[in-house]
């Protein structure tokens, strides 16, 4: 039976979408809160970011994948303005109420769908930007993923993947401190949940680091394939095109 990473454990691969559901189920009501906690209000800058490289403008389809809160997906619905589509997706049904919320809070009205990130249920070629946000270490088979993505971005669109990585060395043992005595004793104190934070440390020190993940895109077809290092290395935004 094929094996894979859940944190530093390895499962069979059948039994960690379960694994990683059983993590977002309990802790999607404290996830923002944990999120502006865990990086100094950093992701909203991250995030921030990645709109501003998504060549995303009015009129555009976006597909945000593994959209949990909907930050990005709120972000792109300003831009595309009552011409555009933008679809938040995440494969967790906790995860995406708590985004489905807070957009109806918003004010904004978007088509949801549960699904995998693996068998995304979408036409070829229809989307003209797809983002996945921190998602991307949870999926058990990256490279379909990856490939999905791909296969609903007209030619021309681009896929954006932020997400954890590599730290650039000489912060490795002050980071390694964190993530591993910190982010659980918040998790612990926020959320009732210290296992799942230390999972999300596991997580990001078995994930793709980013020479690889950039390799990984253009094995899934993508084109010009580059990424931006964010706060050290902490967050790396990679950005690849469907040319055809």
């Amino acid at each position: 039976m094929a094996q894979t990473h859940f944190g530093f454990q390895q499962v069979p691969e059948k039994e960690k979408a379960r694994k990683v559901a059983e993590v977002f189920h309990s802790v999607a009501q404290k996830y923002d809160l944990m999120n502006d906690l865990m990086s100094g209000g950093l992701h909203r800058l991250w995030k921030a970011f990645t709109v501003a490289q998504s060549g995303v403008r009015e009129g555009s389809r976006v597909l945000d994948v593994a959209g949990g809160s909907g930050d990005l997906t709120a972000a792109f619905v300003k831009r595309v303005g009552a011409s555009g589509e933008v679809w938040l997706t995440d494969i967790n049904r906790s995860m995406l109420t708590v985004g489905r919320d807070r957009l109806l809070d918003r004010g904004h009205v978007v088509p949801v769908a549960q699904c995998d990130a693996e068998k995304l249920p979408f036409p070829d070629g229809y989307f003209d930007c797809v983002t996945v946000a921190f998602g991307l270490r949870n999926m058990t088979r990256k490279e379909q993923a990856l490939a999905e993505m791909r296969r609903v971005l007209r030619p021309g669109g681009r896929l954006l993947v932020l997400e954890f990585s590599r730290v650039w060395k000489p912060l490795q043992k002050p980071y390694d401190w964190y993530s591993f005595k910190v982010l659980p004793w918040l998790g612990k104190r926020v959320a009732n949940d210290e296992a799942s934070y230390r999972y999300l440390a596991e997580s990001i020190r078995v994930h793709p680091d980013q020479e690889t993940l950039r390799r990984m895109m253009e094995q899934a077809g993508l084109a010009n394939v580059e990424y931006f290092n964010l706060t050290a290395g902490v967050v790396a935004l990679h950005r690849g095109f469907r040319l055809d």
